[in-house]
């Protein structure tokens, strides 16, 4: 803004530390989705359900992850991929999603997503220097 200008390229780096982030608040409404149910808190964990839940969390990782082949493809340096050497890890931490047994189990994977989005944002911030 104090440029008086709008990049939208500026706006589709922000998608995917955005998303990443809406994924660690999806993982703590999943954790917290039974006490919120039983104190009449209407999160959208709740009102969606754990299934929509772990899908929604899917949905935001496969957004990031998307994000720097658009860039490079339209133009942006290869370094923008940088972030892709950390999707092993989306991958385990979607399927630790959708095998976690309770509550509880969702307080390790929530330090993880955290972690995923820290490193995810480096890494692009990485190539977007390079």
């Amino acid at each position: 803004m104090q440029a008086l200008s709008f990049s939208s390229w500026a706006l589709l780096a922000a998608v995917p530390v955005g998303a990443l982030t809406t994924a660690i608040l999806v993982v703590n409404n999943l954790r917290d989705i039974d006490s919120d149910l039983e104190a009449g808190k209407h999160t959208l964990a709740v009102m969606m359900g754990p299934d929509a839940s772990r899908l929604e969390y899917l949905a935001l990782l496969t957004l990031a992850y998307l994000i720097p082949p658009l860039m490079w493809w339209n133009g942006w340096s290869p370094w923008v991929l940088l972030p892709w050497a950390c999707a092993p890890l989306a991958v385990l931490y979607v399927r630790g999603l959708y095998r976690a047994p309770d509550g509880a189990a969702y307080n390790k994977l929530l330090a993880q997503t955290a972690q995923l989005a820290l490193v995810f944002s480096v890494l692009l911030a990485l190539g977007l220097i390079l």
